[in-house]
């Protein structure tokens, strides 16, 4: 019930993050966005932290692969989420997001020597089919000044970074690194590095006081940082990165239901296709092999065959 209520409560939230992140996006820089973002959820969870009296005292190798962890998942990758939904529906960067399975099942053997099974592989060419129809017409009429193929290219770019995000997440936890502290340094990180890289690039210090900007940033920062990633990264702990990639399979569907209501998505058979293909690609990807079921061996559970035959009816003993 513990897992279950793991992966309900970020399916829930980050299917519609995709589209609360849209009053994000415009008005402010997505750096400045993103930094504000985690800048919050990394205080408020480090305030947390304190007051639980969790460790917060970390060696120097410790921080550095938890600054590793905050860079990539909440940094550039949502950097590159932001100024992908520029160009992109929400639905679609969310949609693009699900193959974050696939690339968590890939990078959990390249890195953390998971054994890699055929099924991976039919189901990533499955949802890199089932993309390609998605962005069919943008594809075929390829251009480099098409700012849908960019945002493309961003969402993707996003997912395998994230990804790694979460092999670096369960490389910390595996060494005793607490999936709380962990993320009140990386949000700090991620959101000062972002805020940094702003500065430096000359983008312009802004912020809009509007319901729906402060709304949304407030509604991303505590219920999309701090309670959707406290429980992923748990998961992660418990399952491992591979099968709890299966909250970023039903998301998208969430996603592409709010865009449709909200943004006015146009579905088209080709596009149809591609989601159900995508969908379907992960799905293949991490479906587990039946297992012969054993009975158990916990000797409290045993009990001797002389106590069976005496509580069992004449003709079965017999």
């Amino acid at each position: 019930m513990k897992n279950i209520l793991l992966f309900l409560t970020p399916t829930l939230i980050w299917g519609s993050t995709w589209f609360v992140i849209k009053f994000q996006v415009g008005d402010v820089d997505p750096l400045y966005s993103v930094s504000y973002r985690f800048g919050i959820a990394g205080v408020i969870m480090l305030m947390v932290s304190k007051i639980w009296g969790l460790k917060l005292n970390f060696t120097l190798k410790e921080h550095r692969f938890i600054l590793l962890q905050g860079l990539l998942l909440f940094g550039f990758n949502y950097w590159m989420v932001y100024t992908s939904e520029l160009y992109l529906t929400s639905g679609l960067v969310g949609l693009v997001f699900s193959l974050l399975v696939f690339f968590n099942i890939l990078n959990s053997r390249l890195f953390l020597k998971t054994p890699f099974e055929l099924k991976v592989i039919i189901g990533g060419f499955l949802g890199l089919a089932g993309t390609a129809l998605v962005f069919w017409k943008d594809l075929s009429q390829f251009s480099l000044s098409d700012g849908k193929i960019f945002g493309l290219i961003l969402a993707i770019s996003s997912t395998f970074t994230a990804s790694l995000g979460n092999i670096i997440s369960a490389r910390n936890q595996k060494n005793g690194i607490p999936v709380i502290s962990s993320n009140a340094f990386g949000m700090s990180y991620g959101a000062l590095a972002m805020f940094t890289i702003a500065l430096i690039s000359g983008k312009e210090l802004s912020f809009v006081v509007s319901f729906p900007y402060i709304g949304s940033l407030l509604y991303l920062s505590v219920l999309g940082s701090i309670v959707a990633f406290g429980a992923y990264l748990t998961l992660i702990g418990n399952i491992g990165a591979s099968r709890a990639a299966y909250v970023n399979l039903i998301g998208p569907v969430i996603a592409l239901t709010l865009s449709t209501i909200f943004e006015d998505y146009r579905w088209t058979l080709l596009s149809f296709a591609g989601a159900a293909l995508i969908l379907t690609g992960n799905a293949v990807a991490l479906a587990s092999k039946r297992k012969q079921k054993s009975f158990p061996r916990n000797p409290e559970l045993l009990v001797p065959v002389e106590t069976l035959e005496k509580n069992l009816p004449d003709h079965l003993t017999k």
